[in-house]
C-alpha cells in the first residue's frame, strides 16, 4: 500500500506478519505493534522525542556486560519484570511465592557444602541462614539445588566491586536427606539499584528514589518442581513498601533475629509446586 498515514499504517504493518508460521509470535508481534502504534498516537509522540527514546536504547545496551544487564533493570523499575513474574508463577496456596530475579545473578557461582561461610570477607554483621525445601504436602525435598547471592552491608554486590578477583556474598548449596541446608554469612543491607547509566537518569527525571529493602535472593531447583526464583525480606527495612522494583511480597518478609552469640539467625523454608 502506498500513502500511508498514521489512520492507516498500523493495519498495514500488522498485515505484513500475516504469514508468521509460528502462531505465538504472530500474536506477540501482531499485538506489539499494536499497542506501541496506540501509545504513539496517545502521546503524541515528536520526531526530537523518538530520536531520544533511541539514544536512551542504545545508551542502555551500551550498558550492558558478562556482569550488569542494563536492560533488565529497566524492565524491573517499569514493573515489567515484577508483573511478568506475577503472570507466570500463579502457584497452589502454601507454595513460596516468587519474585525478580535481578541484574546481578551469575550462573557460575561456586559449589559450597552446607554450614560455609557464604560472605568471605565482606563488611557487615553475622548472620546465620538456615531453612528447608519441601514439597506442598510437607515432604522434604532432598538434593534440591539452592542458589543464593546477596548484596553486603555497603549495599554492593561482589560483580560491582572491581577491586575483587573472585566472587564473593554468592554461592550453590545442596539440601540434605531432610531438605535442610544452612550456611554463614552477613546482614544484608538496603541498597540502591544502579544510578550511573541510563536507567538511573530515568529515576532522576521523574522524581523516584532507587532504593530495595534488604534481602537475600535464593533460586531454588529440584526435578520434578517447578523452579523457585525467589527473596526473602528483612522485617522493618524502611523500603519494604517502595521498593524501586516493585518486587515485595508479604509472604516473603521475615525477621532476622539476635542470636545469644551475636549476630542475627534467619529461618525460612521454602514449598516448591510440582511441575505442571
Amino acid at each position: 500500500m502506498r500513502d500511508l498515514n498514521q489512520h492507516t499504517i498500523t493495519r498495514e504493518v500488522v498485515d505484513r506478519f500475516a504469514d508468521t508460521p509460528d502462531p505465538r509470535l504472530k500474536r506477540v508481534m501482531t499485538s506489539l505493534v499494536t499497542h506501541l502504534h496506540d501509545f504513539v498516537r496517545d502521546v503524541g509522540l515528536t520526531e526530537a522525542e523518538w530520536e531520544q527514546a533511541i539514544a536512551f536504547l542504545t545508551a542502555t545496551g551500551h550498558a550492558c556486560n558478562d556482569r550488569r544487564q542494563e536492560f533488565i533493570l529497566l524492565s524491573d523499575v517499569l514493573g515489567v519484570s515484577m508483573l511478568t513474574v506475577a503472570l507466570n508463577n500463579d502457584k497452589p496456596a502454601g507454595c513460596t511465592e516468587a519474585t525478580v530475579f535481578g541484574p546481578f545473578h551469575l550462573e557460575d557461582a561456586p559449589r559450597m557444602e552446607s554450614g560455609a561461610q557464604l560472605s568471605d570477607g565482606a563488611p557487615g554483621e553475622a548472620l546465620r541462614v538456615s531453612g528447608s525445601v519441601r514439597d506442598l504436602d510437607g515432604t522434604p525435598i532432598a538434593g534440591a539445588t539452592i542458589d543464593v547471592w546477596q548484596a553486603d552491608a555497603e549495599g554492593f554486590y561482589d560483580v560491582q566491586r572491581p577491586e575483587l578477583a573472585a566472587t564473593r556474598g554468592r554461592g550453590v548449596f545442596t539440601s540434605d536427606d531432610a531438605g535442610r541446608f544452612h550456611f554463614d554469612t552477613i546482614v544484608a543491607a538496603a541498597y540502591p539499584i544502579p544510578t550511573d547509566g541510563p536507567v538511573g537518569r530515568l529515576l532522576e527525571a521523574t522524581r523516584r528514589h532507587p532504593w530495595r529493602p534488604a534481602h537475600l535472593h535464593f533460586r531454588i531447583q529440584a526435578p520434578g518442581h517447578e523452579t523457585l526464583t525467589t527473596h526473602v525480606f528483612r522485617d522493618g527495612d524502611r523500603w519494604l513498601d517502595s521498593d524501586a522494583v516493585f518486587g515485595v511480597r508479604g509472604s516473603l518478609v521475615k525477621a532476622w533475629t539476635p542470636r545469644e552469640a551475636g549476630g542475627f539467625a534467619l529461618d525460612y523454608d521454602f514449598v516448591l509446586a510440582r511441575d505442571a
